[in-house]
């Protein structure tokens, strides 16, 4: 099979890097100063054991497909139906992406939809580079068909991540797997907006308690936190890489980029929905949904918002809810 990665970055540029290396065929799609410095300089691909240029093949666009394809969307939720239109809509798509509504929106349009729940810690901020600080694998893969089971297309990608040091699991349960990570990224606007505070402890609760509830009472299943680390062990532990600071999560790379949008509507979001669809306030992941695409909108630097503003929106938000 070859391996077209639309959206080259974080995520995208490290599963396109590792399957490269593994002696597989890929080619990346990237735009902007990012596809000009790849296709100029190739991908500098850093890990925590060595630093590489690959010459990875790279367009900026749909290229000529073939009939063993196979498409994996790495791009952030809002930009998935735009960066998928121009591709023939009998090809395999993997969402490689946080959330959990990317499956459902892309099987509208495309025929064979599969979920991939993504542990990989990588960082993107620089055009032609990426930083992938996972060890010893670079990244953890569940990957099923959506909306369940496996086929003979997730079993192969699953045994070619294997050969290229990311661990790829078969996962007939995907997307129970991609709302146990939901859970988890629901504090990816805290610490974008925020930071790492000790004193943030408490909202970071708050949030999660808002997701597991609105979960529960949907019938939604999910892995709970031991079950995740169970899985995941020591097989993606994160390290240091010389001269890359792991600034945040993929929500502070949005801001750090000053990219213009940001995720929350597909993690917090998400959380909102359901909580509306089953009358079960969710204050703390409305304020965050608001307070991170404000925050992308206006292009305001990452972790600037104190501790004490977001605490207070929150509050104030769950006394009018309570009302």
């Amino acid at each position: 099979m070859r391996y077209i990665v639309i959206g080259a970055g974080a995520v995208g540029g490290t599963i396109g890097a590792r399957l490269y290396q593994g002696g597989h065929e890929v080619v990346l799609v990237a735009r902007g100063a990012h596809y000009e410095a790849l296709k100029n300089g190739g991908l500098r691909f850093f890990t925590p054991d060595s630093s590489e240029t690959l010459d990875v093949p790279v367009a900026d666009g749909p290229v000529p497909t073939r009939d063993d394809d196979v498409l994996i969307v790495a791009t952030k939720s809002q930009d998935t139906i735009s960066a998928l239109d121009p591709w023939p809509k009998h090809l395999p798509v993997v969402c490689a992406q946080n959330g959990v509504d990317n499956e459902r929106m892309v099987l509208r349009r495309f025929e064979r939809v599969y979920g991939m729940c993504v542990w990989l810690p990588a960082t993107h901020i620089e055009p032609g580079t990426v930083a992938a600080h996972g060890h010893p694998y670079s990244g953890m893969l569940h990957v099923g068909r959506y909306p369940q089971g496996v086929d003979e297309v997730s079993r192969q990608l699953v045994t070619d991540l294997n050969k290229s040091r990311l661990a790829g699991l078969d996962a007939p349960d995907v997307m129970r797997w991609k709302y146990g990570k939901l859970l988890s990224n629901l504090g990816n606007a805290i610490d974008a907006l925020c930071g790492r505070d000790p004193g943030l402890e408490s909202l970071h609760e708050q949030t999660r308690a808002e997701g597991t509830a609105v979960l529960e009472e949907a019938g939604i299943s999910y892995p709970t936190p031991s079950e995740q680390a169970e899985v995941r062990g020591n097989k993606v532990d994160p390290r240091p890489i010389d001269g890359f600071e792991r600034g945040g999560g993929s929500s502070w790379q949005s801001l750090a980029r000053s990219a213009g949008s940001i995720e929350a509507d597909y993690l917090n979001g998400e959380i909102v929905l359901l909580g509306r669809e089953y009358g079960i306030p969710t204050p703390a992941n409305e304020v965050l949904q608001r307070e991170a695409n404000r925050y992308a909108r206006e292009k305001l630097p990452p972790r600037s918002m104190p501790v004490a503003e977001l605490t207070a929106l929150i509050d104030e938000r769950s006394a009018a809810v309570s009302r």
